[in-house]
């Protein structure tokens, strides 16, 4: 059998499918032509084994603990980069040079202010709506203000439209929050960084000047970078299923922000919090107790933030989070006991024979509740802080999709297992 052909016996006639190469990684069996020449689909429930794409974007490693963005190591980006470089990397596939990250930086931060008449649109809403109920639906709203990014059909429109997206969500954002909680909507300045613009608009109010502390600053770049993409997850395979029915980058944007509200995608931070605090709020609970009851079959008590769909070895990411950590608390003065519960749970299980078996280590989700919790960021503003750093990689593979002659509009299949055909009972014979 040649090394580029896999073959799959179906009774007796082989299938011979072509098997297609990475630069890193598993090779995939191409499956295309199986439905139309054998007559059988696969069967693979959440997609854990099915390539939808060739991708340059993004590559993992989970069991040697790898995360690449374009072919950088992402421990190199967060510590070396700003988030705005790492954004121009995912979309146009290199770093910038001095020149070129001084124009995009300045074409970033000339976009940051909302039309004026996007200020009834928030106010539109209830003070307790959910910031990211705000968000998707804003990152929608704003596309109808330009005609040219409901349907651009010119490379010129769509790097536009991916300007305009990662200029204008911190405005968004922090509007979405300042309506949350009364305050007057702070607008962008421009003699401000991107993050520091945000924290600004984010954190400041008339009664005072803002000054934003460079710890802060460093520590919200480095998260925002981590978050930056993750290749076919949730959220970007939903940017990518809604953009393969050729819906502008506004729409698919927002589709994926609804994905990545879930508690078990970019929800989990947050409930990685609730939990931490329900163990600090129970005189009872202790670290050992709390392990014991995540390994009772028994208990529905779940462990948040252990464990990842992809990593089967140390998150990078959590890594990168977890080292800097002490230095962010430090800085800011400031101390959290949750973080010590952290510490001590991470301890606990990674000694424990039953999470070392089962590959059980932190995940990102584990320690960036608490930096966010420690940057000033209330619970409710994780996910769409994790919204603004993933943009750049929702942006990049909705590019990507739309310039890939392979693309077609996703449409999985399915094994129908309910009623075969049966005929209809007349209404009092039911």
């Amino acid at each position: 059998m040649n090394e580029h052909k896999a073959q799959l016996d179906l009774g007796d006639e082989p299938v011979e499918l072509d098997v297609l190469e990475p630069t890193l990684g598993l090779p995939g069996i191409d499956t295309r032509t199986l439905r139309s020449t054998a007559h059988h689909v696969t069967f693979d429930p959440g997609f854990g084994n099915t390539a939808a794409a060739r991708s340059t974007i993004t590559y993992v490693d989970g069991a040697k603990s790898i995360l690449l963005y374009r072919g950088y190591r992402i421990e190199d980006l967060a510590r070396d980069c700003t988030f705005l470089e790492v954004a121009y990397l995912l979309l146009y596939g290199r770093l910038p040079n001095e020149a070129e990250l001084s124009a995009w930086t300045a074409d970033i931060t000339n976009h940051a202010l909302l039309n004026e008449e996007m200020r009834s649109f928030f106010d539109a809403f209830p003070r307790r709506a959910h910031p990211m109920a705000v968000l998707s639906s804003a990152t929608n709203a704003i596309s109808t203000f330009y005609d040219v990014y409901r349907r651009p059909t010119r490379p010129s429109e769509i790097d536009a439209g991916a300007r305009t997206l990662i200029a204008k969500l911190p405005t968004v954002a922090a509007w979405a929050y300042k309506k949350s909680i009364g305050e007057p909507y702070v607008y962008p300045d421009n003699q401000y960084s991107y993050v520091e613009n945000f924290l600004r608009m984010m954190f400041a109010t008339p009664l005072e000047e803002f000054r934003a502390d460079p710890a802060v600053v460093k520590a919200l770049n480095v998260l925002l970078i981590l978050h930056a993409d993750h290749e076919m997850n949730c959220s970007t395979s939903t940017v990518r299923g809604v953009g393969s029915s050729r819906a502008n980058m506004f729409t698919s944007v927002a589709a994926g922000m609804g994905a990545l509200w879930g508690p078990l995608h970019g929800g989990a931070n947050q409930s990685v919090i609730e939990m931490l605090q329900t163990i600090h709020d129970d005189p009872s609970a202790t670290i050992q107790s709390t392990v014991d009851r995540a390994k009772d079959p028994n208990d529905d008590f779940r462990l948040m933030g252990f464990g990842h769909r992809v990593y089967t070895n140390l998150d990078p990411r959590a890594k990168v989070i977890r080292e800097f950590a002490s230095d962010v608390f430090a800085a800011m003065n400031t101390t959290d006991p949750l973080l010590e519960i952290a510490q001590e749970l991470e301890q606990a299980a990674r000694a424990d024979d039953y999470f070392i078996e089962r590959n059980l280590y932190p995940n990102i989700d584990f320690y960036s509740g608490i930096i966010f919790r420690a940057l000033g960021f209330p619970t409710r503003m994780f996910t769409v802080l994790f919204a603004i750093g993933r943009l750049p990689g929702w942006i990049a593979h909705w590019m990507e999709m739309n310039t890939d002659p392979e693309t077609r509009i996703m449409r999985p299949r399915q094994i129908y297992v309910g009623e075969a055909e049966r005929p209809l009972p007349r209404i009092e014979d039911r």
